[in-house]
């Protein structure tokens, strides 16, 4: 995956019919700058009002994503954003001048296309990843749908529909690396089973639909009178019902082109969660609902662990101990003493943080051209920060050893590099006994997680 943000090189236009609204328009991708993300723009409308994909301005699931804001409402945005998912890019303005995107031909592949035509540019910012560090699951009994993402330092995702149908039975379809998005997934269409059509066109939905931009599925016979009515209805001179059950002799592109297209319409609703992921998703049964549903769950699980576990660094304050307490209390020396300061300090929490330079005796022989800081020198760094905590139980520090005994349940969740500002908390998980000490260890630069690990050590009085 890449790290740094993309953008387009220039901009792109598409036109077409909308699936649902039958409305023509024209879309044109733009380049965008920098943490802009994916906005719509309604040019047709007065003041051209901006629409932010973002999961709270969901406002409608009919057999397709809507969002609205300022006024302004775009609906069926789920191919276009798994097109931008897919290719990686980050911030795009896509300016509308109708209700809805151009369907197409049922996929995202003719949006692809154009975007790699005109080219990527890379952008001098990381991506902001949600690297997620436990399971977040959502379960929909009634609709008997199930999705689940993982820890994984990749996006993959693994999709299961099942229509007790005797056409489209169980299908599977994976995605073990984004960059087969383009080969593998953009050119899967959508589609809907033929009990639903009419149903569908009752509902003013699908105005725009047609055979050649979606595969309808017959699970059941149909007689001559009734692909009669389905030929006017669908404006055309004659239909005909294939034996695998595909109305029109159309055939599939992937004899699991359904599942495909399930989870490119997954990656475009959880495009809605506002940042690109890592993570193993695995989906069963999965449709708009659930999907957008999974997505505000994830956004809100953001939000709320951001707040509660991410410490709050203001350098304008004074530290609870600076580099000269910190020598005092620690017999770290050059080049070993990797803490800067200690910003909190009670009974079972500390926090501390490490400034990373460029001129740091390790860079010039780790990854001199790409430099990252080791690993090691994190898990040290976050022990030195927890042996602030467990000399701090003790009158005097200064007549003490801490020794580091074990590291349990580490992970390393995004790499660290010079610039970085790293901020260690270290939590106690038990009242130190007979001098050991086990704790509760994270590490984050700029509010995300980038490292976890349990540890336990020993203090030592010098003399004993």
């Amino acid at each position: 995956m890449n790290d740094k943000q993309h953008t387009i090189k220039a901009p792109v236009t598409v036109s077409g019919i909308g699936l649902h609204t039958g409305v023509i328009s024209n879309m044109t991708f733009l380049p965008a700058p920098i943490n802009h993300g994916y906005k719509f723009q309604r040019v047709d409308l007065p003041e051209q009002p901006i629409v932010d994909a973002d999961v709270d301005n969901v406002v409608d699931l009919s057999r397709g994503t809507t969002i609205e804001q300022n006024g302004a409402r775009v609906n069926t945005v789920e191919h276009v954003l798994a097109a931008l998912v897919g290719l990686e890019i980050d911030n795009v303005l896509i300016q509308l001048d109708g209700p809805e995107p151009p369907i197409m031909d049922g996929s995202s592949i003719l949006f692809v296309q154009p975007l790699l035509e005109v080219g990527l540019e890379e952008q001098n910012a990381l991506r902001n990843f949600f690297e997620v560090p436990e399971e977040i699951r959502f379960r929909d009994g009634a609709r008997e749908t199930e999705i689940a993402i993982l820890p994984l330092d990749d996006y993959r995702v693994t999709v299961m529909v099942d229509y007790h149908s005797p056409v489209l039975g169980s299908q599977h379809a994976s995605l073990t690396d984004i960059s087969q998005f383009k080969d593998e997934i953009a050119s899967c269409r959508t589609f809907c089973f033929l009990h639903e059509l009419e149903m569908l066109y009752k509902q003013n939905l699908i105005k725009g639909g047609d055979l050649s931009n979606a595969i309808v599925v017959v699970d059941r016979v149909v007689e001559d009178n009734e692909l009669d009515y389905l030929s006017d209805l669908l404006k055309k001179p004659k239909v005909e019902v294939k034996k695998e059950g595909i109305l029109n002799n159309v055939d599939l592109r992937y004899k699991n082109e359904p599942a495909r297209h399930k989870l490119l319409d997954l990656i475009g609703d959880l495009a809605l969660v506002g940042r690109p992921l890592k993570g193993q998703i695995l989906a069963a049964r999965p449709g708009h609902a659930s999907n957008v549903a999974f997505a505000k769950k994830i956004k809100k699980y953001i939000k709320e662990t951001a707040v509660k576990n991410t410490p709050i660094y203001d350098p304008k304050k004074t530290p609870v101990m600076d580099i000269n307490r910190i020598s005092q209390t620690l017999p770290h020396r050059y080049p070993f003493l990797l803490i800067d300061k200690i910003i909190h300090l009670d009974e079972t929490t500390v926090t501390g943080i490490k400034n990373v330079t460029m001129n740091e005796q390790f860079f010039q022989g780790h990854f001199p051209g790409n430099p990252v800081l080791p690993g090691v020198i994190q898990i040290e760094a976050m022990a030195q920060t927890g042996g602030i905590l467990v000399l701090n139980t003790v009158p005097d520090p200064e007549n003490y050893w801490t020794y580091f005994l074990g590291i349990d349940k580490c992970r390393f969740r995004r790499k660290v590099i010079p610039g970085d500002t790293i901020i260690f908390k270290c939590e106690l998980l038990a009242p130190i006994k007979r001098g050991i000490a086990k704790m509760q260890g994270h590490a984050y630069v700029a509010g995300q997680l980038v490292m976890e690990a349990e540890m336990s050590a020993s203090i030592v009085r010098k003399d004993a």
